[in-house]
This record gives C-alpha cells, sequence and structure tokens, in this order.
C-alpha cells in the first residue's frame, strides 16, 4: 500500500469514528462543541504519530512477550508530554478535556495502530499511517462536535451563527451526543455507498 492510501484511510475507507465505531468513549465525551473535538483529535494524532514512528524503530527489540505492555509504555510517555504541553499553553482547553487526555492511553485506535501498522511496518509508512488516522480522527471529532455546537447553541467555533435565544440544549448535553453521532453515521454510510 503507497504512503498516499495509507494517509486517506483514516479518512474514508477506515475513519475511526464514522466507519469503525472506535474511541466511542472521547468522542461522546468531549464534543460538545467544535473546539474541544479539535482539541482532543490534535493530541490524539500527536500521540498516534510520535508512538508509531517510536514503536515502529523498536519493535524488533522487544520480545514478544512483552510487545503490548511495552507499546502501552510508549503510548503513555507521549499522551504525559502532550498533557504537559496542553496545560502549559492551552489550559482552558486542557481543562474542558479533563480526563479524556489520560485516556488516550487506553484508546484502542492508538493501540490498535501500535499493534496492527506500526510494529509491522517501517519508519515513515508508520508516520504516515498516525498521521492519517489521527487527523481522521480529529475530522470527525471536529464535524461531530461542529453539529452538536451548532444544534445545542447555534454556534460553531464560539462564532454566532443564529440569534442567542436558539438553541436545543438535548445535544450540548449526553444524550445529543448520541443523537448526533447516530445521523451522521446514518449519512455517512449513505455517501459511502452511493
Amino acid at each position: 500500500m503507497n504512503n498516499i492510501q495509507n494517509f486517506t484511510k483514516g479518512f474514508f475507507k477506515e475513519n475511526a469514528v464514522f466507519v469503525l465505531l472506535l474511541g466511542m468513549c472521547p468522542t461522546l465525551g468531549v464534543t460538545s462543541s467544535a473546539i474541544n473535538g479539535l482539541g482532543m483529535g490534535l493530541a490524539t494524532t500527536f500521540v498516534l504519530i510520535m508512538s508509531n514512528m517510536v514503536i515502529s524503530m523498536v519493535s524488533n527489540l522487544i520480545p514478544d512477550k512483552v510487545k503490548i505492555p511495552s507499546f502501552i509504555v510508549i503510548i503513555a510517555t507521549f499522551v504525559t508530554i502532550i498533557s504537559f504541553l496542553m496545560e502549559a499553553y492551552t489550559p482552558a482547553l486542557h481543562a474542558q478535556l479533563g480526563v479524556f487526555i489520560p485516556l488516550i492511553v487506553v484508546n484502542c485506535i492508538v493501540l490498535g495502530r501500535a499493534e496492527a501498522f506500526a510494529s509491522k511496518n517501517k519508519v515513515i509508512p508508520s508516520i504516515i499511517d498516525g498521521a492519517g488516522m489521527g487527523l481522521g480522527f480529529a475530522m470527525a471529532l471536529t464535524i461531530l462536535g461542529s453539529v452538536r455546537e451548532l444544534l445545542g447553541s447555534g454556534k460553531v467555533f464560539g462564532i454566532s451563527l443564529f440569534s442567542d435565544t436558539y438553541g436545543m440544549l438535548v445535544f450540548v448535553l449526553a444524550p445529543g451526543a448520541f443523537l448526533a453521532l447516530g445521523y451522521l453515521i446514518a449519512i455517512i454510510n449513505r455517501l459511502r455507498k452511493a
């Protein structure tokens, strides 16, 4: 598979949220606004790229019995780095995302790409795969966050598109995440089959 296909599969063919239905905890938990979705997606992208790169470089040195625990330690290292960076440079976003940042360590998207791709491929394809899957995840979270924010408060990225009296509270609450995600998955499945 060439590098372009590795990169684009995370957006369309194997999108973690809309196609594979992976990473539902942060998907439903942090997407009450577009900025939260984008922030979580970019944090996950950083972890995917860096952990794929390191795992690709060292996977031949790790015994099979400790591969998964070793991958988790590598992933946790980059999650800690991104958490500290976000706390230092984007404290408001870090506070909004809260416990979901440390949960990137156990996100099945990150560990799945480490095991299924990075441990079996060279460094450059692993970096490209991580970037594609991560940016596809970020795109999905941003779309879901935008839809929920628009329907819930009439804003997108904090910019008012409707009057201040507009809004359906359910979409900024937990049930709205399920409703919006369900409709988006249905729309995307319809578009993929067309």
